[in-house]
C-alpha cells in the first residue's frame, strides 16, 4: 500500500510551492509575521539554504520512485525539454503516495505525487505542472515560502549567524510545512500563473491546450467528491478556486489561436 505523505504536505508548490505572498493567514499570524519580519533578516543565499534544506528533507520523509520506476519513467518522459524557468533550473520527482496532489519549490524542484498521475492524463499533468512553474516564473512560490518560513520556523526570532542560515530542526520543519499546505495564492496571481504557464508549454512545443484540460479535470474530481470533507482532494480544490472562469480562459485562448485540442487519452 502507498505511503501516506505527513499531512502538512506542501501543495503546489514550496510556494514552492508551492509551494504554495499572498499567504492567507489568520489575524495572530499576521501579527506574528510581522514580528518575526523584524527580527531576521533574511538574503537571496539563506533563503536559497533554507529552500534546499526543505526539499532535501521532503525528499527524505516521503518515498520518491527510482529512475526505473514507471511513474518516473512517464514523468521524465512527459517533461522532456523542461529543463528551465527564467533561468532556474527544473527537476522533477515523483512522491509515492496517495495523496492526489503536486508542488513546486522556488528552487525548481517540481514534486508529483503518484497518485494525481493515477488520475489524470499527460496532458491533464502538464496542465498542472505548467501552472506551478508560472508560480515559480513569478516568485510567488519563493515570497510564500519566505513568509511561511518567518511565520513558522522562524517565528521565534531564530537568526542566521556569520551569514549562514540556521540549520532547522525537524519540528522547525513540521511546521514550516503545516504553514505552507495552509497558504493560499490571491486570484491575480493565480490567473498569471495560468497565463505564464500557457505560454511556457507553448514555447517549449507542448499543447497549451493542456492547461484548461488540467482544470476540467479538477472540475470533475471536485464535482465527483462532493461534500466529502475527508477528501484527499480537498486540499488541491482550495488552493485552486473559480475553476469555471480559469477553463474558459484557457479555453477561449487556445481557440482564437487556433490550436487543436489534443485528441482524449
Amino acid at each position: 500500500m502507498k505511503k501516506t505523505i505527513m499531512k502538512w504536505t506542501l501543495l503546489l508548490v514550496c510556494m514552492v510551492v508551492a509551494m504554495p505572498a499572498m499567504a492567507q493567514f489568520n489575524v495572530k499570524a499576521l501579527k506574528g509575521a510581522a514580528k518575526a519580519v523584524k527580527a531576521v533578516t533574511l538574503t537571496d543565499a539563506q533563503m536559497t539554504e533554507y529552500v534546499k534544506e526543505y526539499i532535501d528533507w521532503m525528499d527524505t520523509h516521503n518515498q520518491v520512485c527510482a529512475d526505473d520506476n514507471e511513474y518516473a519513467i512517464r514523468l521524465k518522459k512527459l517533461t522532456d525539454g523542461l529543463t528551465d524557468v527564467e533561468g532556474i533550473p527544473l527537476n522533477f520527482k515523483v512522491y509515492y503516495v496517495i495523496d492526489v496532489n503536486a508542488f513546486a519549490c522556488a528552487d525548481g524542484s517540481v514534486r508529483v505525487f503518484s497518485s494525481l498521475m493515477d488520475i489524470m492524463t499527460d496532458e491533464e499533468l502538464l496542465g498542472v505542472i505548467g501552472h506551478e512553474v508560472g508560480h515559480v516564473a513569478h516568485k510567488d512560490s519563493k515570497n510564500g515560502f519566505r513568509t511561511a518560513l518567518l511565520t513558522s520556523a522562524l517565528k521565534d526570532g531564530i537568526s542566521s549567524q556569520g551569514g549562514t542560515a540556521a540549520k532547522l530542526t525537524d519540528s522547525q520543519l513540521g511546521d514550516l510545512g503545516e504553514a505552507l499546505v495552509n497558504s493560499t495564492y490571491s486570484q491575480k496571481q493565480e490567473r498569471s500563473a495560468d497565463d505564464y504557464g500557457y505560454e511556457f508549454l507553448k514555447s517549449h512545443g507542448k499543447n497549451p491546450w493542456a492547461m484548461a484540460l488540467s482544470f476540467q479535470k479538477l472540475k470533475k474530481l471536485q464535482e465527483e467528491a462532493g461534500a466529502q470533507k475527508s477528501s484527499k482532494l480537498n486540499q488541491l480544490f482550495s488552493t485552486h478556486p473559480d475553476l469555471d472562469a480559469r477553463i474558459k480562459r484557457m479555453e477561449e485562448r487556445a481557440i482564437s489561436e487556433g490550436i487543436e485540442k489534443p485528441a482524449a487519452e
